[in-house]
């Protein structure tokens, strides 16, 4: 095998050739939106409707996850705040106890 030295024109065409393949969501098979189904690999507007549907799917999908992390963490954030003043209720009764005992050694 021979090396053979990269030109300026040749790296410049490898990339115009990877642009020229590149396209929006929908716009078909091997054209940058393809292996999505039938529809998409049909191209055209379907295409592009059917990607936009699954956009607008999972952008509901991630609104609704983010509510239910939110009201779980919410009722994570009461839980503890019921624990903190169980313990605090806890800590006074004790040192309540050790102030009597306290009071009946004297």
């Amino acid at each position: 095998m021979s090396f053979i030295p990269r030109t300026r024109s040749t790296l410049s065409r490898a990339i115009v050739s990877v642009r020229m393949y590149s396209g929006e969501p929908g716009s078909g098979a091997g054209r940058g939106g393809g292996g999505g189904g039938a529809i998409r690999e049909a191209g055209g507007a379907f295409g592009k409707m059917e990607a936009a549907r699954e956009d607008e799917y999972f952008y509901k999908k991630q609104k609704e996850q983010l509510a239910n992390l939110k009201n779980h963490l919410g009722e994570e954030i009461s839980f503890h705040q019921d624990q903190i003043k169980r313990h605090e209720d806890a800590i006074r009764r004790h040192k309540e106890k050790m102030a009597e005992v306290d009071q009946k050694k004297a």
